[in-house]
């Protein structure tokens, strides 16, 4: 096996995450008991990490764009960001509009059939007051009330500084981060040396993040372990043509929406996957983009990309450009509208895609974000029972594999092409650098 650098193959981490995948699939199925107990393995993993982001994500902001030092520059690329993040953005909500409308997945489950009700009897066990271990989707739905415009602007600000850190929402992190950033810049010289103190205290979290990642082969043995064994491989049913239909939409998105804007960026989508794939195996074993956080944004500035470029681009598009989470909630909520023989005219689809538009901002790279948001829209949608999010409980954690992946490299693509427009580093440097050997720092 070619590797690319003289580790041998087995300690390299993505080959030992691929063997914990397989392992926890066969555990799934051959042990589900043991495997639905190795949860705690998964949920963990994911938990350590999420402790180490919000001081990264801090760090990282403040020291890149404090670096910047002219707010023009700074305006500039934040400018550009939010346009490519929009365009790209509503491309992936259109093409996920029109492929389940092509291939209408959800046609032939009707209101009377076995999964509609099945669908009913789980919401209503929760408000008859009966638990359950479960999620159901009023528990989705009840977090969803919370995403209208005024509270999603509100919740933005923290309630204390140090709130933003406890509760770990990563706009509150960006939100005081950037001013922090501004702060430093107005004073000038006498920033600087808390600039380099926040710099030095960033490489001390990347180190304990480089000491974590070792364990994400284990993490993604029990996550898996626990996906297969709770939901099953065989009880998917007409779901499974959803499932197909999005990580075929989602594949394409890719390699032809992605793959062409980074060919007219003078490089190869491919060879920019074969670049993060240690990162990207990471994601697909914890079903969360945040878990890779760390390792992108070193390898984005291996590559030539500024700190200040990689430090503004790649937090903010963990809440603004969300290509897998797009898709995802077109199809889905087209998905529940056939599902339940709800006719959606053009203009009900366009409005659905306008509010998708905005509920998807909400939407991080935690695992199930997507589900909440998705809660959300529907809520906007006259017509489609909000129960019928139960038809979607039992695959959702297979379809947030594939959210979190097309999130992942959607964010990636987009940090290099904002640092190729700001003439940070041409196609043939980059090239050159996606060809050099990789150290073991994440």
């Amino acid at each position: 096996m070619p590797t690319f650098s003289k580790t041998p193959w087995y300690r390299i981490l993505y080959v030992q995450v691929i063997f914990a995948v397989v392992l926890g699939v066969a555990i799934g199925i051959l042990w589900p008991e043991t495997g639905k107990e190795l949860k705690p393995l998964g949920d963990g993993f994911i938990k350590i990490v999420k402790m180490m982001i919000a001081p990264i994500i801090f760090c990282t902001v403040v020291h890149g764009v404090a670096s910047v030092g002219d707010l023009r520059k700074l305006g500039r690329v934040g400018i550009k960001s939010l346009i490519y993040f929009e365009v790209v953005s509503t491309l992936a909500l259109i093409i996920g509009l029109v492929v389940v409308n092509g291939l209408q997945p959800g046609k032939g489950i009707t209101p009377g059939g076995q999964h509609y009700r099945a669908a009913i009897e789980s919401t209503a066990e929760i408000t008859s007051g009966k638990t359950s271990t479960t999620p159901t989707a009023s528990s989705y739905t009840d977090k969803a009330k919370a995403l209208n415009k005024v509270e999603f602007i509100l919740n933005i600000i923290p309630s204390s500084f140090l709130g933003a850190f406890v509760s770990g929402e990563l706009l509150q992190v960006l939100f005081i981060a950037i001013l922090v950033a501004f702060a430093m810049v107005s004073l000038g010289e006498r920033g600087k040396p808390v600039l380099t103190l926040i710099d030095q205290v960033g490489a001390v979290f990347f180190g304990v993040m480089h000491i974590v990642v070792k364990l994400a082969p284990i993490g993604a043995l029990g996550a898996m372990a626990y996906t297969v064994a709770a939901h099953g491989l065989g009880t998917l049913g007409s779901l499974l043509w959803l499932m197909l239909g999005f990580y075929l939409t989602s594949a394409l998105f890719v390699t032809i929406v992605l793959g062409g804007i980074c060919l007219f960026c003078g490089f190869s989508i491919f060879r920019f996957l074969a670049y993060i794939k240690d990162e990207m195996l990471l994601v697909l074993g914890t079903s969360s983009s945040e878990t890779a956080l760390p390792g992108l944004i070193i390898k984005m500035e291996r590559l030539g990309c500024s700190k200040s470029t990689v430090g503004l681009v790649v937090p903010t598009g963990y809440s603004f450009n969300l290509d897998g989470t797009n898709i995802y909630m077109t199809m889905a909520a087209v998905f529940l509208a056939q599902a339940t023989n709800t006719p959606l005219t053009i203009t009900q689809q366009v409005s659905l895609l306008l509010v998708a538009m905005l509920t998807s901002k909400g939407a991080s790279g935690v695992t199930g974000a997507g589900f909440v948001t998705l809660a959300a829209t529907l809520q906007s949608v006259p017509g489609i029972p909000i129960e019928s999010l139960g038809l979607l409980l039992g695959i959702d954690r297979f379809m947030s594999e594939c959210r979190a992946l097309t999130n992942f490299i959607g964010n990636g693509v987009a940090t290099l092409v904002i640092s190729r427009w700001e003439g940070e580093i041409d196609s043939k440097k980059l090239n050159e650098n996606f060809g050099k050997p990789l150290s073991e720092d994440l």
